[in-house]
């Protein structure tokens, strides 16, 4: 343990044993003197204090025992609060944890939280003080601070006014060691804004409002914007690895494989707590780091007399965020999860949330509000296998008050996959049950209704087969599965797989009817579904397949006839198109839901790297073939500011817009015919400009040399001299007869 105050006592201190200006020991004083930070660690300052007297001292040292207790462990006798020569405190103390840890908590904590009404805290290391504040680092008099003056920053969400006027998306291409960003033209070529070369050493990661272009190095992460594409941000975490944001882009999470390893020279941003971390979380805003965290070993657990199992897939990410940024949460697999509020990093209730076995979990991606409930809460579901003669569970946890509103025992269960619905309206669990001979399984969705009172569960059991992916239609109320009847894992050749949509029923109100089967479509390669983000519209593929590239277009709203079987479901489903792109690897629709890139990877293999553009009927506009072609990525945006209102008034009146849509449109495909034509006629007065100099360049050489200047006539003049003659123009008339139709009329 750190020494105490006890040792700082001046009468501890004898100096007769020795005397230092007789015995020059500074070499044996620098090898063995304890240092400061090691030895000091465990000591905070608190500062911000009431002024009391040796009468009222007691009571405000076990008043602040208690808030200091919150974040540590540590006593009356370890709290010393020095007192002036007027018998007064001078409102501050210092104060021994058990550990540097502690202490380092309590600093994160316990700064500027509230003591009462008038008093607030200031906490800081011991050894901080010391570091700064030490004789000659500090002037004795006042001198205020120098104020730079203001200048203006770039506007980081000025990709949002197109200069075009035309409402275009950007997106990124890391290709080779370059990486662009480009204007989206449909057909034409992309508009290059920005292109650099050696921008990124790994790959580069759009923030999730689309402010920042991450880019990741060796030294660190660092983000990029603004209209000059200047350096933003700026996080030192060496060898980092991943990044993940949060939803609101306050905060950010770096990992890295290596564990941080702190220099004798110290470090930009992190300290000696962080050394031998995996993990950082860091304020976006300052560029601070707010807590760090250490790799968890978790292997799977065996049974008793069976062989260990292999760990887990790492999981990524691994820590997830509320739908504010309110809080952030970990998962210890097996045992229990870890809320921990924002931006203190603290941990909700000082205690982790134990769940026996818990395998995942997941927040709802949006603030809900439950039918009823009126007190503010972030909801997250997680799930626990059958352990023992225990069921399986579904829980839907409220946060922070940590209360399970929801619950649902499972049995037979191989594995579940937890689903959110974009705005949290509804949870589906797709759970892989398997028989009693566990040698065949198949699926069931239980789809829980977050927003309706007392959230009821509805069970989808009419699938077969084992479903291999779920997507919920954004914003709406409709989902897509495939499935297949052949054992899911590495084969030769891909299995069979079958596309099946699901939709409600029509029902009176508002309200949302029973979820049905909407159609099937068997015998398909298909593997992946990617929903536009307004809904309505979905791309079903085949991606990262050898045998098959297949891409189909679906409208689930489709404005023709609807067939009878479908008249009280609310979707009519139609193919508007099919497409093929050989080697695709990843697809994604761009925000608007305008159009859908392709693209076929490097980093998954050498055949074909470039990428297709199509707008969302499935027409291709674009096809561009790349060399070591890498990384396709929209531009995300922002929420949009209209309110429901507003948007509803659009809707009605999209007519309207459209026509102005139409007629600029086809301005400005009239405008690049004219401009083509004009081109060309701009070279062919050019053609005839030099052909005419080239004329009379060869006339002035004809006449120096003394030849005619019309070769040709005097030649033909030569040879028929009859028509060097003067004669009279004759004008000769010919009658010619033509049959322009001739028809045979047989008369019985």
């Amino acid at each position: 343990m750190a020494p105490s105050f006890d040792h700082l006592r001046d009468e501890d201190l004898d100096e007769d044993d020795f005397d230092v200006d007789e015995v020059d020991i500074s070499d044996i004083r620098e090898k063995y003197e304890v240092q400061l930070e090691q030895g000091y660690d465990a000591f905070v300052v608190v500062d911000g204090l009431p002024e009391v007297n040796e009468e009222q001292k007691p009571k405000l040292v076990k008043f602040l025992l208690k808030k200091l207790n919150t974040v540590g462990k540590t006593r009356e006798d370890l709290i010393f609060m020095p007192m002036g020569e007027d018998g007064k405190s001078l409102r501050f103390a210092f104060v021994e944890y058990s550990s540097p840890a502690e202490a380092a908590a309590a600093c994160r904590q316990l700064d500027l939280v509230p003591l009462d009404k008038k008093h607030t805290l200031r906490v800081n290391k011991l050894t901080d003080v010391d570091r700064y504040g030490r004789e000659g680092r500090i002037d004795d008099e006042y001198t205020p601070p120098k104020i730079e003056e203001f200048q203006e920053k770039e506007h980081l969400r000025s990709f949002m006014a197109d200069p075009s006027g035309r409402g275009r998306d950007q997106f990124v291409m890391f290709r080779g060691e370059s990486v662009g960003v480009f204007w989206n033209n449909e057909k034409e070529t992309p508009e290059n804004v920005v292109d650099r070369q050696h921008w990124t050493e790994t790959f580069v990661q759009w923030s999730p409002l689309g402010t920042y272009l991450t880019s990741v190095h060796a030294q660190g992460v660092q983000l990029w914007g603004g209209p000059s594409w200047t350096r933003q941000r700026r996080f030192a975490h060496p060898f980092v690895n991943l990044v993940a944001f949060s939803p609101n882009e306050k905060y950010l999470v770096t990992w890295s494989n290596r564990p941080i390893s702190i220099p004798e020279e110290g470090h930009p941003a992190l300290s000696v707590e962080d050394d031998g971390k995996n993990y950082v979380i860091w304020d976006i805003e300052t560029s601070k780091p707010l807590r760090s965290f250490a790799q968890l070993d978790t292997p799977a657990a065996a049974a008793e007399g069976e062989a260990p199992k292999k760990a887990p897939k790492f999981p990524w990410p691994a820590f997830k965020w509320s739908a504010d940024d309110k809080y952030v949460a970990r998962l210890n697999p097996g045992q229990s999860i870890s809320v921990y509020e924002l931006p203190r990093m603290n941990l909700l209730d000082k205690t982790a949330i134990k769940i026996e076995g818990v395998v995942d979990f997941d927040w709802a991606p949006a603030t809900v509000q439950r039918d009823g409930v009126k007190s503010y809460e972030q909801l997250f579901c997680f799930w626990t296998p059958e352990i023992g003669s225990n069921p399986a569970r579904v829980g839907l946890m409220s946060i922070p008050s940590k209360q399970v509103v929801r619950s649902l025992n499972l049995f037979s269960v191989s594995d579940a996959k937890l689903h959110w619905q974009s705005e949290g309206a509804y949870l589906c669990v797709k759970v892989d049950r398997h028989s009693k001979s566990k040698k065949s399984q198949a699926t069931t969705l239980e789809i829980f209704r977050v927003k309706e009172k007392g959230v009821p569960v509805e069970v989808v059991d009419t699938i077969k087969d084992t479903v291999i992916n779920f997507a919920w239609e954004p914003k709406g109320d409709r989902f897509v599965i495939i499935t297949t009847t052949e054992p899911v894992g590495a084969t030769a050749v891909p299995p069979k797989t079958s596309v099946a949509f699901f939709c409600p029923e029509k029902a009176k109100g508002n309200a949302v009817g029973n979820f049905k089967h909407l159609r099937t479509l068997e015998k398909k390669n298909s593997n992946a579904i990617y929903w536009s983000p307004k809904g309505r519209f979905v791309v079903v593929a085949t991606v990262a397949n050898t045998q098959s590239s297949d891409l189909d277009f679906y409208d689930l709203d489709f404005e023709g006839e609807k067939p009878e079987s479908d008249k009280d479901l609310t979707a009519n489903l139609q193919l508007m198109n099919t497409a093929d792109h050989y080697g695709v690897t990843d697809v994604e629709w761009d925000p608007s839901g305008r159009f859908v890139a392709t693209w076929a990877s490097a980093w998954k293999h050498s055949m074909e790297n470039g990428y297709h553009l199509y707008d969302f009927k499935g027409e291709q506009l674009r096809e561009e073939a790349i060399e070591k072609f890498k990384q396709f990525q929209w531009r995300p945006r922002p929420a949009t500011l209209l309110s429901k209102e507003e948007q509803k008034a659009i809707r009605r009146n999209l007519r309207e817009y459209s026509r102005v849509f139409e007629q600029e449109d086809a301005e400005r495909i009239s405008s690049a015919d004219v401009a083509v034509v004009e081109a060309r006629r701009r070279i062919l007065e050019e053609w005839f400009a030099w052909r005419e100099a080239i004329r009379q360049e060869v006339a002035e050489e004809r006449e120096i040399y003394g030849l005619p200047a019309d070769p040709v006539a005097d030649l033909i003049k030569a040879k028929t001299p009859e028509l060097a003659t003067d004669q009279e123009e004759q004008v000769i008339e010919e009658i010619m007869e033509e049959v322009l139709e001739e028809t045979e009329e047989i008369v019985q």
